[in-house]
């Protein structure tokens, strides 16, 4: 699945009532456009400071309001915009940046695509020079840098904005069943029983996706073996997904498949057309595991459901006798920004300049919260106070707590892995699920691409 399509990455925001779009990427492959006074494609590349990003708004205004903010106040040094779509700048990006013509700012989901730009030394080592921008660095959410960090040192540095994995649910269906929304994985499992003797499904869940299940696999992992143990996978570890915990989890996963814990045909069922949303909102399934971005689709979509007060949400509870921290969330941290090592060392310091004083302002800051998200800065939180709708601010003082507070938000393994071992993983879930494949089997087939 795209790291960043509109259905996937972001949420609606409501504020005062209002609907504002909130996408945090555009679909589709055409592109490239220019703003004023920018260069398009690889000549940019050579030409001064230059910055590629996404099309798409209101983050595309956003990202051209920074821009503009710097120029006017550096007309001997502006930086030069091109912008993409989506498609076309992952296309285009990492063919860029492997000939040597990448621009000076790379805008980018950190993980293992930031992790092959290190490696093929094609990225700027930020560690001491951001060790120095000490107001900056404590302004972040800590949780956000491990997907900036390859081998202990930092090559990115966040931004944007956070959004976790939630598990919502339908109060009114666990008042027909009499029960409470479940506090550990052994209440999930004794209300899957209670909720289909009501014939209502326990979980929606959009599984011809693919990386709608991985979700379930992120928090299980965590949960009872703590996150050493993706991590271990990640850094390359040999026989990682043959690790106890691992095992575990798969087990569990396949044990709440066989329960009935999915509505029946989940794995015909898409995310992008919102029908697995459409399961919770109409009282047809009881929870469902997804993103923060859905947020806003169950709002505008689900008549009353938001508004009359009807939707719960959580963080994924903890497994019994599990090693994990049950504050531990994962999702998407944050969006990322890296200099290319290509850059002539005006344009590296010029870049330096641009990530410390204009991604993550005051400005800024308001613009991303006015929009409906949570940005990656503690400093969020004092700007929730003018949502004015109740329940929108609730749910986002819900997504910065989670956020803020998470001891680890791991990325989307879609995103952390790099892209053989992320097809070779989404592709062995989908058999997961569908329990053509043992867990035992799904750990053979992913060990075989480690390091990949």
């Amino acid at each position: 699945m795209d790291p960043m399509t509109t259905s996937r990455r972001t949420f609606l925001g409501f504020v005062g009532g209002g609907a504002l779009a909130a996408g945090l990427a555009a679909c589709g492959s055409s592109g490239p456009s220019s703003t004023p006074g920018s260069t398009t494609g690889a000549a940019a590349a050579g030409t001064g400071t230059t910055y590629w990003f996404l099309t798409g708004q209101p983050q595309q205004a956003i990202r051209e309001a920074q821009v503009k903010r710097f120029n006017d106040a550096n007309s001997g040094s502006k930086i030069k915009t091109t912008e993409f779509q989506n498609d076309a700048f992952k296309a285009k990006i990492k063919t860029a940046i492997g000939a040597g013509q990448g621009p000076t700012l790379i805008w980018g989901w950190g993980g293992g695509g930031l992790k092959s730009y290190v490696e093929a030394g094609q990225v700027e080592d930020l560690t001491d020079w951001f060790n120095q921008q000490t107001d900056l660095k404590n302004s972040i959410f800590p949780s956000a840098f491990t997907a900036a960090t390859v081998n202990g040192k930092l090559y990115a540095v966040p931004g944007e904005t956070v959004t976790p994995i939630v598990l919502f649910y339908d109060k009114r269906s666990f008042e027909k069943i009499g029960a409470e929304p479940p506090q550990s994985w052994g209440d999930i499992m004794d209300l899957v029983p209670k909720f289909n003797e009501k014939g209502i499904a326990p979980f929606s869940l959009g599984g011809q996706s693919r990386w709608t299940n991985m979700m379930w696999l992120e928090f299980l992992f965590d949960r009872i073996g703590g996150s050493e143990v993706f991590q271990n996978i990640y850094d390359g570890k040999k026989d990682g997904w043959s690790d106890p915990s691992a095992l575990k989890a798969l087990d569990e996963m396949q044990k709440l498949i066989k329960a009935n814990g999915f509505v029946k045909g989940f794995s015909s069922i898409t995310a992008d057309s919102n029908a697995d949303q459409a399961l919770l909102y109409t009282g047809k399934a009881a929870m469902m595991l997804h993103g923060a971005w859905t947020y806003g689709n169950m709002k505008s979509s689900g008549k009353d459901f938001v508004t009359g007060g009807h939707l719960g949400y959580m963080n994924f509870p903890p497994v019994d006798g599990g090693k994990g921290d049950p504050s531990d969330t994962v999702g998407n941290p944050g969006q990322y920004m890296s200099i290319s090592s290509k850059a002539t060392q005006a344009d590296k310091d010029n870049a330096k300049k641009f990530i410390a004083n204009n991604t993550l302002d005051d400005a800024t800051v308001d613009a991303w919260v006015k929009s409906g998200n949570i940005p990656v800065v503690k400093s969020a939180k004092d700007k929730l106070s003018s949502i004015t709708d109740k329940n929108d601010a609730a749910w986002l003082n819900f997504v910065y707590d989670t956020a803020a507070n998470a001891k680890n938000f791991a990325q989307s393994w879609d995103q952390a892995l790099s892209p053989t071992q992320a097809e070779t993983l989404l592709d062995n879930i989908a058999k997961l699920f569908q329990l053509s494949i043992s867990p035992q089997q799904f750990a053979d087939n992913m060990n075989a691409v480690i390091g990949q």
